[in-house]
């Protein structure tokens, strides 16, 4: 079984069967190398610091959490996302290839005078859609789970509930472990049964799972709700930090500009290429962001689309024709976003005509 790597890839995009390794992995068999960046976060106020810049509550997170954070610009939009774990002497911090270092400058840039350092380091990231085994865990830095897509607390859903989504009840966990450690490390997973799985498999599973990144979903200029990442990486009660008015405006208004879909593909041989244009009577409706094949639904995309786009339309995708389903309600309301969209009625009281009713739910049960 041979390694077959495409392009400048840094990890094998598959071993000869990409299907039976997407299986594989589903099955629980199968572990794949990652090409992310491993970022170390430590110092007696690191926590502090990554609850100050970052959507995600760091204050009250004990050894061994796993959890994600976004660190948004002044108007809302993802700049830097990472999945995060919380070890006793540091927060390990993953992103994706290449992106490691600017989200290391940002957080040495906003230290000021806390206590806290941040690198790049040198280590592989290994994942399994099952727990890792426990000779993994004994040569491992750091094992984050991720929390996908079970709403965190604070966190809220754009689309359906957690029970209902796709990728309900499954598990990813990923092994972080020095680089000189990966030989023993594969060593172990193959010790335990399990087969190597390329990058292909693995990016197949997490299209089917509607599962955002940030190098594909992220690099559209992406505000969190039109991909579903109140979902598990803001919390929407915590105090101020970057961007945050931008998240409670949408939270609370409604109707972010754009929305993710999930697009079965008909069509010819070739996959579109990521960026290609989402079209709707020969109009532009929004762009392919991330695009696979499924061992179990064929070919599969994520597109950003315009929210007013129908949810029953057939859209176009290059030579292929494409059905959707909702990630992203087109109704743009979140679950915790008030019944009743504040300030309506203030132009019928000044005219003199009634009020709309509010329901107990926008009025916080008062």
């Amino acid at each position: 079984m041979s390694a077959i790597f495409d392009n400048d890839e840094l990890v094998p995009s598959h071993f000869g069967n990409p299907f039976a390794e997407e299986q594989g992995l589903r099955a629980g068999r199968a572990f794949s190398l990652l090409d992310w960046d491993v970022v170390r976060v430590a110092g007696a106020d690191c926590a502090r610091l990554l609850h100050v810049i970052s959507s995600r509550d760091f204050e009250r997170v004990a050894p061994g959490t796993s959890t994600e954070m976004l660190v948004l610009d002044a108007n809302g939009h993802v700049a830097h996302a990472a999945g995060a774990v919380v070890a006793d002497d540091a927060i390990w911090l993953l992103t994706d290839r290449g992106l490691g270092q600017a989200l290391v400058d940002h957080i040495v840039k906003m230290r000021f005078m806390m206590r806290v350092e941040a690198d790049v380091v040198d280590a592989v990231a290994v994942g399994a859609l099952v727990d890792v085994p426990g000779s993994v865990c004994d040569v491992a830095l750091a094992v984050w789970q991720d929390p996908w897509p079970v709403t965190a607390p604070g966190g809220a859903h754009y689309g359906v509930a957690d029970e209902d989504h796709p990728a309900f009840g499954r598990t990813c966990f990923v092994a972080i472990a020095p680089r000189d450690a990966q030989d023993s490390v594969v060593s172990a997973f193959k010790a335990a049964g399990f087969a190597p799985a390329g990058k292909i498999a693995w990016e197949a599973a997490r299209v089917a799972d509607w599962r955002p990144s940030f190098s594909h979903e992220g690099a559209q200029g992406v505000l969190p709700h039109e991909v579903d990442w109140l979902r598990t990486a803001v919390h929407t009660a915590k105090g101020c930090y970057p961007g945050q008015e931008t998240v409670a405006k949408l939270v609370n208004l409604g109707k972010p500009p754009r929305r993710l879909a999930f697009l079965y593909l008909e069509g010819g041989e070739e996959l579109p290429p990521v960026g290609c244009e989402v079209t709707l009577d020969s109009r532009v409706a929004g762009v392919v962001t991330s695009v696979a094949r499924s061992a179990d639904d064929g070919p599969i995309a994520l597109a950003l689309l315009k929210r007013n786009v129908p949810a029953d339309a057939v859209v176009t995708v290059g030579d292929f024709v494409a059905s959707q389903v909702e990630i992203v309600k087109r109704e743009g309301k979140s679950s915790i976003s008030p019944e009743v969209r504040p300030g309506t009625g203030l132009n019928s009281r000044r005219l003199g005509g009634p009020a709309p009713a509010m329901s107990s739910k926008s009025l916080g049960g008062k």
